[in-house]
């Protein structure tokens, strides 16, 4: 296995060659870049026509992470060239979310395989039921396969995100890659870092992701109530303020939940996952040190999941992570980065993406949908390098 991992900033001069000497079929190029590159796609050009062969994945983004680096408006690339592992990509649309389950039972067909080992997907950001695509690819699957991925971000505007469908960047899409065999190890795992607040509540009136009432009361007025002078900024601000939500009080499993778009006539808040009516809901806010410990959690569960891989295994680690604790945490967001680092095998690497939300299995077995977390999936197999800044490395036989 050969990889490398690049930036590419706006008025940045950069070398295409690593690339190029990577490309052919059995290539998997990863992409993340900013929402604006829909209508000025030329970065991502430069880096496709230099691997005219490879399978090729990517979307918007919130941030982009490079290393433990965080930018905006750059495009950072991971290039794999596998020797005994196959690479299948598919993909589906989703131009509503009441699409969001058949193109996940539609994207896992296409990738059902005896040998299938893990599905990155990337998801349309704002017009898909995260719940309902996740739903779609466990019951097709059966929970026997590792799933990972997130939602396509758009920063804090929420108005259009892409995927990469056919080599260029769309709106209303999903799609995944699946890796098969034995010769890649596969990791995962996700966390969050928020404190709960205020009493617990039964969402007495929804429907998917809408949530209308909590406690018989009208959802957006009580959000307005907790956020106060931030309402006026909603729905953006309803990043600091997620809910977690969990089927019964006697639950431990939590879920979090954040908001995509609020209606004021409705007094309706919509979600990126699910909140079934019935369930509890509490508010949660921002814990400095919480959300950034979380990010070390998460790579600590990614490792643990590695089974017996050598803990110096060096590792291309794919990090997603919710815009919500970005705004949070502000000048301290690299901490975050820096914290997953630290915690990988030695000589790791990472490129990643801020997000509308996360796909990870909760500890173990099938995925869910996660808002506000940090999520790891890391690759790795003995001899796996993955390196920086256009050098290249190889693993033998992987």
């Amino acid at each position: 296995m050969y990889v490398t991992t690049a930036c590419i900033k706006a008025d940045h001069p950069w070398c295409p060659s690593a690339l190029s000497g990577l490309d052919s079929s059995e290539t998997l190029l990863v992409i993340f870049g900013s929402s604006g590159l829909i209508d000025t796609p030329d970065r991502i050009r430069q880096v496709l026509d230099v691997c005219p062969q490879s399978h090729v994945m990517g979307c918007s983004t919130s941030g982009e992470i490079h290393g433990s680096e965080i930018s905006d408006d750059s495009l950072v690339v991971a290039a794999v060239r596998f020797e005994k592992t196959p690479v299948r990509t598919a993909q589906a649309a989703v131009c509503d979310p009441q699409d969001s389950y058949a193109a996940g039972a539609a994207i896992a067909a296409q990738l059902n395989r005896p040998s299938l080992r893990a599905i990155l997907v990337l998801s349309d950001g704002l017009h898909v039921n995260g719940s309902e695509l996740v739903k779609g690819l466990n019951d097709t699957l059966g929970g026997a396969v590792v799933i990972t991925g997130g939602l396509a971000g758009d920063g804090t505007h929420f108005k259009r995100t892409w995927v990469l469908k056919d080599r260029t960047p769309q709106s209303g899409y999903v799609t995944a890659v699946g890796l098969y065999g034995e010769h890649v190890r596969i990791g995962h795992g996700s966390k969050g870092g928020w404190d709960k607040f205020g009493p617990e509540r039964l969402v007495t009136k929804s429907n998917g992701h809408v949530l209308y009432e909590l406690d018989g009361r009208p959802a957006l007025h009580l959000y307005k109530e907790y956020l106060g002078d931030r309402a006026a900024g909603l729905p953006a601000t309803g990043l600091l303020f997620p809910l977690a939500i969990r089927t019964s009080q006697s639950e431990g499993k939590r879920l979090v939940r954040t908001i995509l778009a609020v209606d004021e006539d409705a007094q309706s808040v919509t979600f990126a996952g699910d909140i079934p009516q019935g369930v509890f809901a509490q508010f949660m806010r921002a814990n400095f040190d919480r959300l950034i410990q979380g990010a070390s959690d998460a790579a600590m569960l990614t490792m643990n999941s590695h089974g017996n891989a050598h803990p110096e295994t060096p590792t291309l680690s794919i990090a997603i992570s919710c815009v919500g604790p970005r705004l949070v945490l502000g000048e301290r967001t690299e901490e975050e980065t820096e914290a997953t680092v630290e915690i990988l095998p030695k000589g790791s690497r990472q490129i990643g993406f801020y997000s509308y939300g996360e796909i990870s299995p909760y500890e173990s077995g099938a995925c869910d949908l996660h808002n506000q977390t940090m999520t790891l999936r890391p690759l790795a197999k003995h001899n796996f390098y993955a390196s920086v800044a256009h050098k290249t490395t190889q693993t033998p036989g992987a």
